[in-house]
């Protein structure tokens, strides 16, 4: 009897314990969305606030050719040049955003990731037409104990995107 009631005990405290996990890490991602969600429609609107990024952020250079790693403020002059250049909206509604788990642990940590697919287009000019594509991009934000973006990462066909939008 003694040995059913210590495994019934066990058993209560560890799902006690897990759902205030999950509760804390479900905040945390709701929390996070959010800013992801105020990034991706500063992009789309061309008013950027990085006031949820982290100064120790730090992006994955995903793009052909770039760096491994790129700084906050490198991030900063590659969105000032690409909103210089372009227009960007978000289409088929809001992006679908995924909890993301931490890698060692597999649980979850309150990391976002996205799907989403944007309209890029060019203004027309004296020599070239107005052209627009459609892309589909993967994004994952890590954060930090503060709830600002430390990581980010993003996949999809950008370079093609960008050749076929400059191309004459």
């Amino acid at each position: 009897m003694k040995f059913t009631f210590s495994v019934l005990l066990a058993s209560i405290l560890f799902v006690s314990c897990k759902s205030n996990s999950d509760s804390a890490s479900n905040e945390a991602f709701e929390k996070n969305s959010k800013t992801v969600l105020a990034y991706m429609n500063g992009v789309q609107n061309e008013k950027i606030d990085y006031s949820g990024f982290s100064k120790d952020f730090k992006s994955l250079g995903t793009i052909f050719g770039s760096k491994d790693t790129i700084s906050l403020e490198e991030f900063k002059e590659g969105d000032k040049m690409m909103l210089a250049k372009f227009n960007f909206k978000l289409i088929g509604g809001e992006p679908i955003f995924l909890p993301g788990v931490n890698s060692q642990t597999k649980m979850p940590d309150g990391s976002v990731r996205n799907y989403s697919t944007w309209e890029i287009s060019t203004e027309k000019t004296d020599s070239t037409e107005a052209k627009t594509a459609k892309f589909k991009l993967y994004q994952s934000y890590d954060f930090d104990a503060d709830g600002k973006i430390l990581y980010e990462q993003s996949y999809g066909d950008i370079t093609a995107v960008m050749m076929y939008l400059t191309s004459k």
